[in-house]
């Protein structure tokens, strides 16, 4: 819930992890990053969906980390 790059580096590489674990394919991966935010996260993520989001476009994990 904060400025934190270290800490943002290695709940992206948990997630991966978890992906993989779940053979989690490409289009569910930002739905379920987005699940596990909290707190200021979740409002970093309503900005940045008003941000960028095109309509009937899903924002892609890769698009996702690259914003984060």
């Amino acid at each position: 819930g904060g400025y934190n790059p270290e800490g943002a580096i290695k709940w992206i590489e948990e997630l991966e992890i978890i992906f993989e674990a779940m053979g989690c394919i490409k289009e569910n991966k930002t739905i379920l990053g987005v699940y596990v935010l909290r707190e200021e996260a979740n409002v970093w993520w309503k900005t940045v969906k008003l941000r960028i989001r095109v309509d009937g476009i899903a924002i892609v994990w890769e698009i996702f980390k690259r914003e984060f």
